[in-house]
Parts: C-alpha cells; sequence; structure tokens
C-alpha cells in the first residue's frame, strides 16, 4: 500500500483522480496489516509530512499516517519511539535541519496520536531536556511560538523543579533576541502573534510555579540592563509586562532602587528600553510600570538618572501618540515625564514644536477618542504653559491651536503640579531614608533664617504675597541692572519657581540691610520695612532721571551706596512725581496722601501740607492696661518727608545721638526697635525743638464719637486704633504750636485726613513704648481684632485757584461725573470736602512672638489677593456714605460692612492662608490669624498688610490668551530663568548626593525623625527644636530674635 501511496502522490494525473485514490487509502487503514508494512506506511507518511514537495504531499502524509496511526496504535508507538524523536530533534530528518519548524508540528502531532499510549511518558521526560537545550540555542521567533504551542497542549514536556526556573530565564533571554526586520503589515502581525504566544506560554508557566516568576523578572532587568554596546534587548519583551501582577509592583520596585549592585548606567538603560516598550502594541500596564519606576526613582533620590532619561525619551514618548494602540499609555508617560520634570522648561520646550501638528491632525479627523484625547493633551499643555511662562513665541501657536479646548482652573494646576513634582513623590519605597526634603504641600517657599533675620523673612514674605506688587516687580526689565529691585526681581523669581524647601536670601540681605542694623542682631522688621520701601522708591527716582538724562545710553545700573542714593534724593525732592506715568512702582503700590491740619486756638489762623505716606503707625488709645506707659504721640503722623514717601523718625531722649546717621536722612530710627515717635508737627509747621519730644504732660484731646476703651473691657479692633489715628488733637504744653501770626507757642488742634488711598494699605501697630520711669522699653500686649474688611475714610478735596499756594488742590476726578458743583461751597469759601469709605481686604499680618522689644521672633500670616478680583457687595453700599457729613470719616463698629465682613470671615475659613515661620511653610485658616493672640499671648499682630478692592488697577498684558501671563505672573527675564534652572539642577544633585549618603549608613542608622514637623501644640512663633526666638519662653537665650 505504501508504494501505491507513494506513485500516486508523485504522479500526474489529475488532482481530483489523486484524492479520489488518496481516500481509498485512508479507508484501507481499518483492514489488518503487519507490522512491516505499518513502518514502510509510516515511514513514507512522515516523509510525506517533513520533505513534502508540495501542500497536496504533505496533507496527504498527515491524513493517511493519523487513519494508520489510529488503527494501528501499537506499530505507531514503537515507530514513534525516543530514539527517533530524538533524532529528529538533535540531527534533523535527511536534508531538513533540525531546527525547521515542520519537525516540531510533527512532534507535536505525534504527541497527540500517542497520548494514551505508556510511552508517551517516556517522550515527555526527554522533551523536558529537549526543550530546555532548543530554548538556549535562542530560536527565532516561529520556531518559539510553535515549542511554544507544543508546550501549551502537552505542559508534561515543561521542564520541572529547578529546570523550570532555568528555563523560563532562558526562554525570557530568547525573547529579547527576537527580531523582525520586515516593515509590512502582514510580517508585523505574524510577529506579534509569535511573541504573544511565547509570553503567554510563560505566563501559564509562573501561574503553575510562582517561583519562578521572580528569577524570570529578574533576568528581565539583566536584560534590558545591559550595557554591552554589541547586543540590544528586543521591545518584544513588553509582551511580559501584562502578565505580572500588579500587586508585585512596590516589591519589584523597591528591589531595583535601593539594590546598591544596580548600577547608574545599568538603571539608566533598563529605564530607556521600558520607555521604548510603549511602542508595543496590545501590551498593557507598560506605562503603570515605567510611571512606577519614574516614582521609585525619585523617591530615593536619583534625579541624574530621570533628567538624562526625560531628556533623552521625551520626544520619542511624544511621537507616540501618532499610534491609535500605544496611545492611552504614551500619554500616561509623557504627562508624568513633563510634569515631574519642574526644574527647567528644558523637556517641555524639546516637544513644543511638534504640538501644534499633532492638534491639528486630530481636530481634523473629528473621531470621539481624538477629542477626548485632546482635552487630556491640552490639560497638560495648559500645566506646562502656566509653569514655564514666558516664551510668548513659543506658546502663541500653541494657545491659538488648543482655544477650542477647555482650560483647567489656576487652582487644578497647582494642585497637579505640586503633586507631581519629583521632590513630592512618597519614599515609601525607601524606608530608611530620611524624609526627602522638597517644597511643602502648600507649594510655597520658605526662607532661611540667616541668624536673626526673621524680621526680614516676615516681611519679604508679605511683599511677596501682595500679588499686584509680586507681578509689577517680576514684570520689570532690569537686565544688566545690579540694583536693589533687581535682588528683590531675583529673591522673588527664586521663591516662585525654586524646587528648594527653603531658599537662603544672602545676597538680597547683604543689599537691603540699613547700614546702622548690627549682623546677626534682633531688629525692627516695620523698621526693616520702611527703609526697603524708601530705598527702592529712591533708586528708582535715581534710575528714571539717569535714563532721560542719558536716553540712549545704558543704564548702567551699579550698586549704589546709600550715601549716594541719599544726596540723589534730595535733589529729586524738589520736583516730586505726581502724575501715575512719573510715580515709581512703591508709589503706585504703597503710597498715599495724607493732609495735615492745624488751627491755632488764639488767632484761629490754619495751616495745613499734604504729605506722602508708605504706612500708618497706629497708637492704642489710653486704657488702665497701659496707664503706666508714655506713649508716643497718640495722632502721630506716618512718617513723611516733603517731596518724599517718608519722614525721618526723631529720636527719643534714650537714644544715642550717633544713632541718627545722616545718610538715612529719609528714616532716621531707633537702634533697638523703630518706634516711630511722630507726634511732633514738621518743621513746616515751625514747631520747636522741644515741641518735637512727646512727654508725660501732653495732652490728648480725641473725639467723643470714638470711644476710647470701646465696650468697656472688650477686644480693640484695627478700626478703632484707626479712629483714634484720625481723631482731632490738641497741642498743648511741651508740644505747643509755634503759630507764625501770633508769633509764639500757642495751643492748636490738629486734625489728619487721608485725601488719597494707596493700593496696599501698611498698618503699624506701635506695641513697643518707652518706660520713662525705669527706662525700657515695653511691648503691650493687648490683643487686637484684625477685620477681615476695613473701610479706610477718604477725603477728597476740591479747592479754589486762589487759595494760597500752601494748600493742596486735589480734585476726586473719580466723581467727574457727578454734579461737582454741588459740592461746592459758595464764593469765598476754602474747600469743600467728599468723604467715601474705601475698602479693603486684609492680605497679610506680620507677628512679632515676644514679651519685649529687646526679645522676640517675627513671622507672618498671608493670602494671595489681585485687585482684579471680584468686588464684595459692601463695597456699593459704602458708596451711599459719599455725601456723609465731615465727623463721617470716624468708622463705626455698627458701620454698613459689618454684617457683609462676617459674611466674609465665614467664607475666608475654607480659602487658602499661609503660615510663613522662616523656612517652614504651612496652610492656616483666617480664624487661626483672628486667635493667634489669645491662644498665645504673647503673639501679637504687628504690621498688617490690606489690599483696596473695587480696583480696577490690574496689570497690562495679564491675559491667558495673550501668551505673555499665562499663570498670572509674568514671564521671567531669560537671565532669571537661567538662574532658577540652574540651582534647581544643583538642588537635584545635592538630594541625590545626600541620598547616596544615607543609603550607605541605613545599615547602622536608625531611622529617628519628626515627620509631622513640631508639636501642634507650640505657638507659630516658636522656632521649636531647630532653634529661633522662642519669644513665649523665658530664659534669656530662647528669647532672642532669630
Amino acid at each position: 500500500m505504501d508504494k501505491i501511496l507513494e506513485g500516486l502522490v508523485s504522479s500526474s494525473h489529475p488532482l481530483p483522480l489523486k484524492r479520489v485514490i488518496v481516500r481509498k487509502v485512508v479507508e484501507s487503514a481499518e483492514h489488518w496489516l503487519d507490522e512491516a508494512q505499518c513502518e514502510a506506511m509510516f515511514d513514507l507518511t512522515t516523509r510525506l509530512i517533513l520533505e513534502g514537495q508540495d501542500p497536496f504531499q504533505r496533507q496527504v502524509g498527515h491524513q493517511v499516517l493519523e487513519a494508520y496511526a489510529r488503527y494501528h496504535r501499537p506499530e505507531f508507538e514503537s515507530f514513534f519511539n525516543k530514539t527517533f524523536v530524538l533524532g529528529l530533534l538533535q540531527q534533523g530528518y535527511h536534508s531538513l535541519d533540525r531546527k525547521d519548524v515542520a519537525i516540531l508540528d510533527y512532534i507535536h502531532n505525534g504527541l497527540k496520536l500517542i497520548m494514551s499510549c505508556p510511552s508517551v511518558l517516556d517522550l515527555f521526560s526527554l522533551l523536558q531536556v529537549e526543550v530546555l537545550r532548543m530554548v538556549c540555542e535562542r530560536p527565532e521567533p516561529q520556531l518559539c511560538a510553535r515549542l511554544s504551542d507544543l508546550l501549551t497542549d502537552f505542559v508534561q514536556c515543561i521542564p520541572k523543579g529547578k529546570l523550570s526556573i532555568t528555563f523560563c530565564q532562558q526562554l525570557v533571554r530568547t525573547i529579547g533576541h527576537f527580531q523582525c526586520v520586515s516593515t509590512q503589515e502582514k510580517e508585523l502581525r505574524e510577529y506579534v502573534s509569535q511573541v504573544t504566544k511565547v509570553s503567554n506560554l510563560l505566563q501559564n508557566i509562573w501561574k503553575a510555579e510562582p517561583s519562578t516568576l521572580l528569577p524570570s523578572l529578574q533576568e528581565v532587568f539583566a536584560s534590558i540592563s545591559s550595557t554591552d554596546t554589541s547586543f540590544e534587548p528586543s521591545v518584544a519583551l513588553a509582551s511580559l509586562v501584562q502578565h505580572i501582577p500588579l500587586q508585585m509592583i512596590t516589591v519589584l520596585i523597591r528591589s531595583l532602587t535601593t539594590d546598591p549592585n544596580v548600577k547608574d548606567a545599568s538603571m539608566t538603560q533598563a529605564l530607556c528600553r521600558m520607555i521604548d516598550w510603549l511602542s508595543w502594541p496590545l501590551a498593557q500596564h507598560v506605562d503603570t510600570w515605567v510611571i512606577a519606576l519614574l516614582k521609585g526613582l525619585a523617591a530615593v533620590q536619583k534625579f541624574t538618572i530621570l533628567i538624562d532619561v526625560t531628556l533623552l525619551k521625551i520626544e520619542l514618548v511624544f511621537n507616540r501618540l501618532w499610534f491609535p494602540l500605544v496611545r492611552p499609555g504614551a500619554l500616561a508617560v509623557l504627562s508624568h515625564m513633563l510634569l515631574s520634570f519642574q526644574h527647567s522648561p528644558e523637556a517641555f520646550h524639546l516637544i513644543v514644536p511638534h504640538v501644534v501638528s499633532l492638534v491639528h491632525s486630530f481636530k481634523s479627523d473629528g473621531l470621539p477618542s481624538s477629542t477626548a484625547f485632546l482635552v487630556q493633551l491640552t490639560e497638560l499643555i495648559h500645566c506646562m504653559m502656566y509653569h514655564y511662562s514666558g516664551f510668548p513665541d513659543l506658546y502663541e501657536p500653541i494657545l491659538e491651536a488648543i482655544k477650542d479646548f477647555p482650560k483647567p482652573s489656576e487652582e487644578k494646576i497647582k494642585l497637579i503640579l505640586s503633586q507631581s513634582a519629583w521632590t513630592s513623590q512618597s519614599n515609601s519605597l525607601a524606608s530608611c531614608l530620611s524624609r526627602l526634603s522638597g517644597k511643602s504641600e502648600t507649594g510655597k517657599t520658605g526662607l532661611i533664617n540667616l541668624g536673626n533675620t526673621c524680621y526680614m523673612n516676615s516681611v519679604i514674605q508679605a511683599l511677596f504675597m501682595a500679588t499686584d506688587f509680586r507681578r509689577q516687580v517680576l514684570s520689570l526689565n532690569l537686565n544688566g541692572c545690579n540694583s536693589l529691585m533687581k535682588k528683590l526681581q531675583h529673591l522673588f523669581a527664586f521663591l516662585a519657581h525654586t524646587q528648594r524647601e527653603a531658599y537662603a536670601p544672602r545676597v538680597f540681605f547683604e543689599a537691603s540691610r540699613p547700614p546702622w542694623f548690627t549682623p546677626r542682631s534682633q531688629q525692627d522688621c516695620s523698621e526693616y520695612l520702611r527703609f526697603l520701601l524708601d530705598r527702592l522708591h529712591e533708586e528708582e527716582k535715581i534710575l528714571k532721571v539717569q535714563s532721560s538724562h542719558k536716553p540712549s545710553e545704558s543704564l548702567g545700573c551699579n550698586e549704589t551706596s546709600l550715601q549716594e542714593v541719599a544726596s540723589k534724593a534730595a535733589v529729586l525732592a524738589e520736583s516730586p512725581c505726581t502724575s501715575d506715568g512719573e510715580k515709581t512702582l512703591i508709589e503706585k503700590m504703597f503710597g498715599g496722601k495724607l493732609r495735615t491740619h492745624i488751627c491755632c486756638l488764639n488767632c484761629r489762623s490754619t495751616s495745613q501740607k499734604v504729605e506722602a505716606f508708605t504706612d500708618l503707625s497706629l497708637a492704642f488709645c489710653p486704657s488702665s492696661s497701659v496707664e503706666n506707659l508714655s506713649f508716643q504721640d497718640p495722632a502721630s503722623s506716618p512718617s513723611t518727608q516733603d517731596g518724599g514717601l517718608t519722614q525721618a523718625s526723631v529720636p527719643g531722649p534714650s537714644e544715642e545721638p550717633g544713632v541718627y546717621n545722616p545718610a538715612t536722612a529719609a528714616f532716621a530710627c531707633d537702634s533697638a526697635m523703630n518706634e516711630r515717635m511722630l507726634g511732633s508737627p514738621s518743621d513746616e509747621f515751625c514747631c520747636t525743638e522741644n515741641a518735637c519730644v512727646p512727654s508725660e504732660s501732653s495732652t490728648i484731646l480725641v473725639n467723643k464719637d470714638v470711644p476710647q476703651n470701646p465696650g468697656g473691657g472688650s477686644t480693640p479692633s484695627v478700626t478703632d486704633l484707626l479712629n483714634y489715628f484720625l481723631a482731632p488733637e490738641i497741642l498743648t504744653g511741651d508740644n505747643q504750636y509755634y503759630c507764625e501770626n501770633c508769633a509764639s507757642l500757642q495751643n492748636a488742634e490738629k486734625t489728619m485726613q487721608i485725601t488719597e488711598e494707596p493700593e496696599y494699605l501698611i498698618l503699624t501697630l506701635l506695641r513697643f513704648s518707652y518706660d520713662q520711669k525705669y527706662h525700657v522699653r515695653r511691648k503691650i500686649l493687648d490683643n487686637v481684632s484684625l477685620p477681615l474688611v476695613l473701610e479706610l475714610p477718604v477725603k477728597r478735596t476740591t479747592s479754589f485757584s486762589s487759595l494760597s499756594e500752601s494748600w493742596s488742590i486735589d480734585v476726586d476726578f473719580t466723581d467727574i461725573s457727578e454734579n461737582l458743583a454741588k459740592k461746592l461751597k459758595p464764593s469765598g469759601t476754602e474747600e469743600t470736602c467728599c468723604s467715601r469709605l474705601v475698602p479693603y481686604l486684609l492680605s497679610s499680618v506680620v507677628v512679632h512672638s515676644g514679651i519685649s522689644s529687646e526679645s522676640g521672633h517675627y513671622y507672618s500670616y498671608a493670602r494671595n489677593i489681585t485687585g482684579t478680583e471680584s468686588s464684595y457687595q459692601m463695597c456699593h453700599q459704602s458708596e451711599t456714605l459719599a455725601l456723609a457729613s465731615s465727623q463721617s470719616h470716624f468708622l463705626e463698629r455698627n458701620s454698613p460692612s459689618a454684617v457683609i465682613e462676617q459674611d466674609l470671615e465665614n467664607k475666608e475659613m475654607s480659602k487658602e492662608w499661609f503660615l510663613f515661620n522662616d523656612s517652614r511653610v504651612t496652610f492656616t485658616s483666617f480664624q487661626s490669624v483672628q486667635k493667634i493672640t489669645s491662644r498665645f499671648p504673647k503673639d501679637t499682630a504687628y504690621v498688617l498688610l490690606y489690599k483696596k478692592q473695587n480696583s480696577t488697577n490690574g496689570l497690562s498684558g495679564n491675559s491667558s490668551t495673550s501668551g505673555l501671563w499665562v499663570n498670572g505672573d509674568p514671564p521671567l527675564q531669560k537671565e532669571l530663568m537661567d538662574a532658577i534652572t540652574k540651582d534647581n539642577k544643583l538642588y537635584l544633585q545635592e538630594q541625590e548626593l545626600n541620598a547616596r549618603a544615607r543609603a550607605l549608613q541605613a545599615a547602622s542608622a536608625s531611622c529617628s525623625f519628626r515627620p509631622n514637623g513640631f508639636d501642634d501644640n507650640d505657638p507659630p512663633g516658636s522656632c521649636g527644636p531647630t532653634g529661633g526666638g522662642g519669644g513665649g519662653g523665658f530664659n534669656t537665650v530662647g528669647r532672642l530674635v532669630f
């Protein structure tokens, strides 16, 4: 029968005839044949299957073999023995190579035919050895796939015990050698199918024998971390990722990132190759593992690897967005890489040129999946442009392309960025390492105490949180300058963009420290604030003069000494700036005007002067609690200077004459704490020298409408202190007024009115008084209620041109639209006043913690308020008081804003307030601000910043659509951005080095730290275990100012 079959398949008969005869041969298999005939038939059919010239011959071989093996099983079992199978696997079949897939197919079918025979067990034992040998020979994908089919059907052929681990490891290496050189879709699909079969086999083995999983994964990492340039592991290894249980992520990532034997070069290679896996279709969870490894490396502070890999692979990841099969995973990895790379715009700018074309492509196809993808992509782009504003030339085309998609809110953007930074990653993977020193959860940056510099830190943080002022400073073009404003801009830029938890402002401190401030000693924050603002103001005036005289030359903005500033300012004082265009930034933000009116009680002659101010010093109303203290003149005027912004404080009797430095003519101060005893009239009022020193005999006359001790024993408010400040005062005794008309000292009545309100109102509570009896400076610890809403009485004045030049002419231009004639007195009258209440919202509070001026600590509460926020209801109600009587400027406790203030306070409970305590920044609430003194009696509000509401003084160009001020803050100059980027890289390197040093000591070092910070019962003013001035303590050392 074998001869007939052999002649038939090689004959030239028609194919249908051949099929009929073959059917007859198959049917004859039922008949009895001797062993020799069966063996001849098996040999022929085997030859047809393995060496058939065409598909028909191979098909005939399979049909006849299966039929004869079924009816003649003992004979086939004898034929298909261990020796025969071993020969096929090791030597091949005649001309057929042993690695030919046909041999594996033949053996696979043979096993099916003798599955019920006892001899199959011998074949299983044989194959367990042979399949391991075959895998070690790195078979091609097709052969490996056929082997996987065989082992999937016959799991008995898989090596057992320790050999199973070896088999899995070798199979992983084999997959790592897979390559597909074809670019045709058919071949690519076939290749992916083959790889999938192999990975499925490994999955089955891992499930059956869990002990093989970890060694297999170790082999995967060994392959992808290899630094051998002659070998590039296949992307096909990505097919294994989907079969790794996600529950093992934590264990595996910890093992990889903390293993000291894994070198940085190997980890970099491994991470790069894992990112390459994103291009593997159908593979699931690749993005999950890539992101987990990125986070793990951040947790152990291996930032060098993260930087290198991100810059190397970010464009490749972005390009994967073009392919639908791998797009979701690629977008997830791209988002994490960009959002975590926050120290430099370099990574984001690598993909910026490709964004527009991608967006246009997906917008044009109109598919729902494309639209959903673009929404996610645009959110990512907005976050990055917010974080790295200042590149309008790069961002304008992108903003135009994505303008139709929703833009996330600023709060959402901040949340995303704060949660994604490398320095915010949880380092639970490295349990024995200290907490990562990154930015706090607030996203704000602290200021390092340089040694008794808390007075500067608290003031700088308050100014930084004055949003409009910060934006104006950052928007200044100061390239090439070395001015103090340039240093403030540098400091603000670092506070906004540094990755550090706290920044050391050494350069700014040295440049801004008043000359009479002894380094590393306690100082007054209010005195420092006044000096800083005045210095910035005078410096800008000088630069404006230089630019007007030399418009074509560069403003050689070299460091100007204080003496030079003061001397040039004296010249400029002759022609003070009046128009908004000529005002300095300090005048625009903090400058107001105050009119002082003095009336001689003898001859009734009057004198008045309008002076500029940057802050108001509010004294406390006389009360039993401070009756033994000698107060400054309660009606003290703000520090002023003719034509300038401030007036020199007159030294008190206890001060050394030498402290008053001529170079500081604009702001002479007390050497220890600036008490600003400003009660005496200015020289323009012709006061005598003695009249400038308040004494115990000074008599105060306060308007009866203003309670001197409100509510009996109730807590006074800032409103009460402001009332007291503006109350009429009788100048008598040693404080008499020199009347030119009477040509003698006379009793006089002095009143003050605010005629122009500032954008930011600075109020200083005069808490430090000089006790002449004991010759010490004491602190008034009285609690003061801080209203969230403050209404400042402003007297707009209109005067005729016939008035004396000493009289101010100040028309209220905001009331031009109204009938101005109704506000003017008849001819011959001296002036007409228009009073209105200007609403302010509390922006920041600088707190002094301590019991005297010689000790304590400063910290500040602050929040973001911009002039473009929606106005409150009470603003409208305040307008109804514009035509009130001349007494209406005294604020009553039941003013129209009282009820609305309560509503605002309730709303503010949920808004963000921040507590800045040197290096430490935490979230807090307005309720905490209000209750600070009641909880900690030695912690008292000292300097307050209020932001004017209903303001239309927004910054030009602050538009999200312009591409210039994407995040509300102006773009940084390239010089600043480069400096911040350089420092951020340095910081990451420092963290990495520290982490490596700690890792070397981790085995022997104990892990003890306070993860939750200081005890919640400690007052905010306490510097805690890190040092600083307790203020609340009574030991000498703890009461020093830090």
